[in-house]
Formats: C-alpha cells, structure tokens, sequence
C-alpha cells in the first residue's frame, strides 16, 4: 500500500510515514520473534514498507524487514513466512553488510537514504540514528534506482526462460521500472515520490509513452499477464524500458559503479 505521509518537509527533505507506533497490533507478534531471533544472531533489524507506515493490510501484506550483518535471514524469513501466514502475505527479510552503507558511491548513498527515511529501526546498532535528513534531489532518485541501465541488461539475458519465468520477469520489469519513472517525475515536479501510480504523471510529461506506462502499470498490479512476446517488446531497442533508461540518463543519471554493486532496495 501506497504511503500517504511520502513528500517533501519545507526544508526540502524526504518525509515517509515509517513509524514505530503505526504498526498495527497484529504484526507486533511477528515483529518480536523476528528481534528475539536478530538479538540471539547478532546484526541489526530494521522493518519498512506498508507494516512500518501502518497502511498493511491482514493477509494480504508482506512484512519487510532489512538485517544488516545477520546470518540466516532467509530461513527465518521462511519459518515466519509458514507460522504466520495468517496474518501476512510473507515475511522478506533482504539482507545487507555494514559496508553497504560505508561505500562512497550511489548505491551506498541510496540505501543511507533507504535506512534513514524508509526504515524502523528494530534491534542491534542503528545505522539511521546519526544520519541527515537526506534532500529529495536527483542524488536521492539517482541512488534508489541509477542501476535500471544495469537491470535492463540482465533483463535481456533472461528473455530464453520459460513462459512463466518470463511472465515473472515481465512482472518485475514492470515494477522496477515504475519505480524509475517516479524517479524521473520527481525530479522533474521538484517533488518527491516512489509510488507506481505518480509514475503515470510521465505520460503527461511524454505523451507518446502512456500506453506503455498503462500497460506497466497492469503488469505491476496484476491487471494483465505479460506475454514473452510483450516483454520482448518492452526491453528491446526502442521499448518502453529503454525509453525510460535513456531519460533517467538524461535527467537523473546512472550509476556509474560495476553492477554487482549492492543495494538493499
């Protein structure tokens, strides 16, 4: 669910919604195991997304969480998934190391934006609590989502999967994709956004790109189902993806390190 606290403060900054005292009762229990286990593996916690902003729906969200040097998130990912699959869609614990955040590059930047406006901080040492309030600029859009040029690519290399991956994959293009494009309206408007639907504002911007967008769109919120044909389409010379990474070159930039550079986004 969309966050509707997401914008500008007046000095210019990105305001979210993430809050400790949002998350609704039924996640508490879900959020205390998974710090009882952080304490006993040592490592940070962190929770994000709709739990954090208190817009989850029962049942039907996931709960985000973000470790940073914890062992064995995954399978405790899986066994909070299965024991509470009543109360949420999955629990995704993404996973990241100390250096993830050090490094002098954009990813780095991104996910010290990530952890400072997006995250709660849960157990272990906090990285976000002697961080800035971080500017909502292009170096903020270029480090949530400089990398769809290195996407893009990798993209391409998985078109020869099967038709359910490609669907799969059609899918996650669409969303990564959105993401960019709120990116490229953001700077544009001088606003600040990570939501799909604004993403359709750059059809205005652009009119010859809103069926694309449209149709994105859908794939995203499963309004459609992607063909192999119609992913094809979409990542080929000239398609909507590469269309969408030659503005984020133009207005935003791309990221400039290798592409194995890691991001916890």
């Amino acid at each position: 669910m969309a966050d509707p606290d997401e914008g500008l403060m007046p000095d210019g900054t990105i305001r979210t919604g993430a809050q400790r005292e949002r998350v609704p009762p039924l996640f508490e229990p879900i959020l205390a195991e998974a710090t009882r286990a952080a304490e006993q593996r040592g490592g940070s916690l962190y929770l994000y997304g709709s739990v954090a902003t208190g817009a989850a729906r029962p049942g039907l969200s996931d709960v985000d969480l973000l470790s940073v040097d914890f062992g064995e998130a995954a399978t405790l990912g899986d066994q909070l998934s299965a024991k509470y699959a009543d109360r949420c869609r999955a629990v995704e614990i993404a996973t990241a190391t100390a250096a993830d955040f050090e490094r002098q590059n954009d990813a780095a930047y991104g996910n010290r934006v990530f952890i400072r406006h997006y995250c709660v901080h849960l157990t272990g040492p906090d990285r976000s609590a002697t961080l800035p309030a971080y500017p909502a600029d292009a170096r903020a859009a270029r480090g949530f989502n400089g990398d769809i040029g290195q996407h893009l690519q990798r993209w391409r290399q998985l078109l020869g999967s099967s038709p359910q991956q490609v669907e799969v994959l059609g899918r996650r293009v669409a969303r990564k994709s959105l993401l960019a494009v709120a990116g490229l309206v953001s700077v544009h408007d001088g606003t600040w956004t990570t939501d799909r639907p604004p993403a359709l504002r750059w059809g205005g911007v652009q009119p010859e790109l809103a069926a694309d967008l449209a149709q994105l769109m859908s794939w995203a919120d499963g309004g459609s189902r992607p063909t192999p044909l119609d992913v094809q389409k979409a990542v080929a010379d000239g398609g909507i993806v590469p269309t969408i990474v030659e503005d984020f070159a133009r207005l935003v930039g791309l990221w400039r390190e290798a592409p194995d550079s890691p991001s916890t986004r």
